[in-house]
C-alpha cells in the first residue's frame, strides 16, 4: 500500500483528533499556535515555546507531539482534511512532497525581512550551513527554515587505526581503503574494518553523494545512476565486500554498535550525532578516549554528507499566519538553538549558533562541525524516499554477488547490471513527474 493510500485509509480514523486540535483559540480567549513536533524535539519543544508566550502575552502555543512512524501520514491526512497545524516540524526530505501539493506557505519575504530588521538574531539565510539551507528551496522558493542538522560521518577506534600506522583518517577513498586493508591485517579474519548494513541507504548515499555528479538528471527527471560518478561510489562500496573489510550484515544482526566498535568487532562505522551521546551513556569513562568522529573521505579530498534534519514550516492554512513565523523565527534565533542542542543534543543548522562553550568542549562534535560545510541536499524531488528505498534494495542484492573470488572485470559487471536496474526502476517512478512537467512547459 502506498504512502497515500495509507493515509486516507486513516483520515476517518484520525478526524475527530484533528477537528480537537484545529480550535483557533484558547480557553481564555487568547491566540492558540498549533505546533506539531517529532520525536524527542516533541517532547522538549514547550520548554522553549513558554519563552516565546512570556513574549508575546495572550499567545499560547499549543504543542502536539507525533511519533516519526506515523508523522508522515498525520500530515497527508490533516492537508486531505484541511486541518493542518500553524507551524510544523518536517523531516527535509518531506518538504518537497508537501510543497507540490501547496501545503506550504512560502517564506522568502519573511526571511528578508528579518535578517533586515532583526540583525544576527533574526533568520539570516547566510549564516546556514548551504547544504541544509538548500534542503528547503523548492522551485525557487523557499518553504522552510532548517531547525536542526544531521549528517553521518565516520565513528572509528582511534587505537586500532593507530596500531594500522595511521595516526588520523585519511582524507581520500584511497588511502582510506589502504588503512581499512592495514586494519584487516591487524585485526585478523573474525573482525572488520568498517560496518555497513546492507539494509540500509545512508552509507552509499554519502559516498554517491561525494562523487561529483547529480543522481538525478534532466532536470530531476530520470536517473542517473549509470554516470560515472555513482558507479565509481557503488564500485568503491562493494569492494568493500569483496575484500572482506565489511560484514555481510544487516542492523538487526549487529543491533549494539557501540558496543561492538568498543570491543574492536569493526573499526569504522557510519553514524550521526545521536551517537555521540550513546557512546558516552553505554562506555564506561576509562572507555571514552577510544573513540573519535572524523570526517567522510572522498574521491580525492574531504568527501560529502547527507543534508538531513529537520525544518520549520509554516501552513498555507495556518490561522495566524504572522504569529506563526514569529514562532518559526523565535525557534531559529541562536541562543534559542543552543538551549535546544542542551535539551536534545540536535545540532544546530546555523553557524553562530555553534559558538557555544558545550559544543567547543566537546571534541566528537569538531568533526560534524567540519563535515556540515560539505552536506549536500538530495534531489528536491517528491519521490525521493522511494528511490531510497529502491537503492537499498538494488545495492543490497549487488552485495550478496560479490565475494573474495570475483575478479574486477565481474565486479564491473555487477555495478553496470545495479546501475543499470536503478536508472529503469527510478524512471518508472519518475514517469509522472515528467508528465506533469511536460504538461507545464506546453501550457
Amino acid at each position: 500500500m502506498t504512502r497515500a493510500a495509507r493515509a486516507s485509509s486513516v483520515l476517518w480514523g484520525v478526524a475527530s483528533w484533528l477537528v480537537l486540535g484545529a480550535c483557533e483559540r484558547g480557553g481564555d480567549g487568547g491566540v492558540t499556535l498549533q505546533l506539531w513536533a517529532m520525536g524527542r524535539e516533541g517532547e522538549v519543544v514547550p520548554e522553549l515555546t513558554a519563552e516565546f508566550e512570556r513574549l508575546h502575552p495572550g499567545v499560547r502555543v499549543d504543542v502536539q507531539q507525533l511519533p516519526w512512524t506515523s508523522a508522515h501520514e498525520k500530515l497527508l491526512t490533516a492537508f486531505v482534511g484541511e486541518a493542518t497545524p500553524d507551524v510544523a516540524q518536517l523531516g527535509n526530505t518531506w518538504l518537497p512532497e508537501l510543497a507540490a501539493l501547496g501545503a506550504l506557505q512560502p517564506l522568502d519575504t519573511q526571511v528578508e525581512a528579518s535578517a533586515r530588521e532583526d540583525g544576527a538574531d533574526g533568520v539570516v539565510a547566510g549564516d546556514y550551513f548551504p547544504g541544509i539551507w538548500a534542503t528547503n528551496q523548492v522551485g525557487g522558493a523557499l518553504y522552510g527554515v532548517p531547525w536542526y542538522v544531521d549528517t553521518r560521518l565516520l565513528f572509528y577506534r582511534q587505537d586500532l587505526l593507530a596500531a594500522a600506522g595511521y595516526p588520523e583518517v585519511p582524507t581520500t577513498w584511497a588511502g582510506w581503503l589502504e588503512a581499512m586493508q592495514a586494519i584487516k591485517r591487524q585485526v585478523g579474519p573474525e573482525r572488520y574494518a568498517i560496518l555497513l548494513p546492507v539494509n540500509e541507504f545512508e552509507q552509499l548515499l554519502t559516498l554517491a553523494l561525494s562523487a561529483g555528479e547529480p543522481l538525478l538528471r534532466d532536470g530531476d527527471r530520470y536517473g542517473n545512476f549509470r554516470g560515472a560518478g555513482f558507479r565509481r561510489a557503488l564500485t568503491f562500496y562493494l569492494d568493500l565486500f569483496r575484500r572482506e573489510l565489511a560484514p555481510v550484515a544487516t542492523e538487526t544482526q549487529i543491533s549494539n554498535v557501540w558496543a561492538e566498535l568498543d570491543r574492536g568487532y569493526f573499526t569504522f562505522m557510519f553514524h550521526g550525532p545521536w551517537s555521540i551521546g550513546e557512546f558516552q551513556r553505554r562506555l564506561p569513562a576509562a572507555r571514552q578516549r577510544v573513540w573519535m568522529t572524523a570526517p567522510m573521505p572522498g574521491p580525492t579530498g574531504p568527501g560529502a554528507g547527507i543534508a538531513g534534519g529537520s525544518s520549520l514550516v509554516v501552513f498555507r492554512r495556518a490561522r495566524h499566519p504572522e504569529l506563526a513565523w514569529q514562532l518559526v523565527e523565535f525557534l531559529s534565533r541562536p541562543s534559542s538553538q543552543r538551549r535546544f542542542h542542551a535539551l536534545t543534543g540536535d545540532l544546530p543548522p546555523r553557524r553562530a549558533s555553534w559558538r557555544d562553550a558545550a559544543l567547543a568542549a566537546d571534541p566528537h562534535v569538531h568533526a560534524f562541525r567540519d563535515q556540515l560545510e560539505r552536506v549536500r541536499r538530495a534531489p528536491p524531488v517528491p519521490e525521493w524516499e522511494r528511490i531510497m528505498t529502491e537503492l537499498r534494495l538494488v545495492s543490497e542484492r549487488a552485495v550478496h554477488r560479490v565475494g573474495p573470488r570475483t575478479t574486477d572485470a565481474e565486479l564491473a559487471q555487477v555495478v553496470a547490471a545495479a546501475a543499470a536496474e536503478l536508472d529503469a526502476r527510478v524512471d518508472e517512478l519518475l514517469d509522472k513527474r515528467r508528465w506533469m512537467l511536460a504538461r507545464e512547459e506546453h501550457r
